[in-house]
């Protein structure tokens, strides 16, 4: 590993690059699994909503889809803090996409019917972490309540 370093710093091999498009999608979905995580209890619900709000967001496949909630669990499991999740996140969406991930996230949080004080915590933090405005959060929070009570209040044949 030291042989890695000393090469890179002399400038005899090029720094390894992404394209992007995985570190953004691996940051969104580490964001979303926190944010099940934050009450202790990562449920079904919660584990539907990360699947069905990734594969819409990002296009991807269901084995996609399933393979990057794994990677994103790990990912969350080994991290010690948000930052290089919310970094990701700043450095690769334009601020209208970053205030559809807050939309996530409180989607997220309120997928099994409650929200859970340490939930709100952090969606409030990494609203703030990736610069959407409380305004924009706000209004983030009320789309994903009104999708929310949509999905689980279908019109009925009369209406």
């Amino acid at each position: 590993m030291l042989k890695q370093v000393m090469d890179l710093l002399g400038g005899r091999v090029a720094p390894s690059r992404s394209n992007g498009a995985g570190d953004v999608q691996l940051a969104v979905a580490a964001l979303l699994v926190e944010a099940a995580r934050m009450d202790s209890d990562f449920d079904a619900a919660e584990r539907a909503t990360i699947r069905r709000l990734l594969a819409a967001r990002f296009e991807l496949s269901p084995e996609a889809t399933e393979q990057l909630i794994a990677s994103a669990e790990h990912a969350v499991q080994n991290a010690t803090q948000l930052f290089p999740f919310t970094r990701e996140v700043c450095k690769r969406m334009d601020p209208e996409a970053r205030a559809l991930v807050v939309e996530m996230l409180w989607k997220v949080a309120y997928s099994d019917g409650t929200l859970d004080p340490h939930e709100d915590m952090l969606v409030r933090r990494v609203a703030g972490l990736i610069h959407v405005p409380d305004r924009q959060r706000a209004t983030a929070r009320q789309e994903a309540l009104a999708k929310l009570a949509a999905r689980r209040d279908p019109p009925s044949a009369t209406d």
